[in-house]
């Protein structure tokens, strides 16, 4: 069960308007360069962000569903709050630095750097790709590569022009708002996979922001799989983040 909770570090929030369904023959085919720009045109500016979520788990065990909050302050630093039924049971503090994570159920803890993370979910994570996941961003920096581009089930499919020795990484876009609907990376070799699925983005503050995502990471005869559905979400608001180890707690070792 320790794993579990910092498994589930994923999240981010709740929508009024649909975005728009995109039709067949309305998808056409669009350089690489262009989608990438839409992409970056449609990405959430505000710094700070606090949201509410719902977190369900299914691994090597069933979890309940789980409560959680989050506050954010972009490129600085991620907290996130887990309850159930009311009742505080773990906290997360993710900074460029380190992770830090309690729970208080097991009495366990962390203090670290990426790699707990990384191992739990089958790639290399770091702050950014955190980050990312929970703003409805690409894992990677789309303008630092070149892509090959296609239309794929009435998406964008992007492909990196040169292949990376370590992985195959599949980006997925929404033709209607260009925002990621799906990543896949792939690590043959280690026989990992790893899919982000994104659900609708819909407009919060003239700013796009998913309702949720399901993260499905694959290897080693494991499956995990975190579906994150998000309730509320607030821009630029005052935040906290109230953070204090407790003693006596059994650190979290790395297999």
């Amino acid at each position: 069960m320790k794993k579990a909770w910092v498994l589930t570090l994923v999240l981010s929030v709740l929508f009024s308007c649909k975005s728009a369904k995109v039709d067949d023959s309305e998808v056409s085919y669009l350089p690489a360069r262009a989608i990438v720009k839409k992409n970056r045109q449609a990405a959430l500016s505000q710094e700070r962000i606090k949201a509410t979520m719902s977190i369900k788990y299914r691994g090597s065990q069933e979890l309940p569903n789980i409560s959680a909050s989050l506050r954010m302050v972009r490129d600085s630093i991620i907290w996130i709050n887990f309850s159930k039924l009311g009742f505080p049971i773990a906290k997360l503090r993710i900074t460029n630095k380190e992770v830090e994570f309690y729970e208080k159920i097991s009495k366990t803890s962390f203090k670290g750097n990426f790699e707990l993370i990384s191992q739990w979910l089958g790639t290399d994570f770091d702050f950014m790709k955190v980050q990312s996941l929970f703003l409805g961003e690409s894992l990677l920096n789309l303008e630092r590569d070149k892509y090959v581009s296609s239309v794929v089930n009435n998406q964008y499919e992007l492909q990196p022009k040169r292949r990376n020795p370590m992985f195959d990484i599949y980006f997925y876009l929404d033709p209607s708002t260009f925002k990621i609907s799906k990543e896949e990376l792939r690590q043959p070799e280690k026989d990992q996979n790893l899919t982000i699925l994104y659900r609708e983005f819909d407009k919060i503050s003239e700013s796009l922001f998913p309702k949720g995502f399901l993260i499905t990471a694959v290897g080693e005869q494991k499956r995990t799989v975190i579906d994150v559905i998000y309730k509320s979400v607030q821009f630029d608001v005052p935040l906290k983040f109230p953070f204090q180890m407790p003693e006596g707690y059994r650190n979290i070792e790395l297999e």
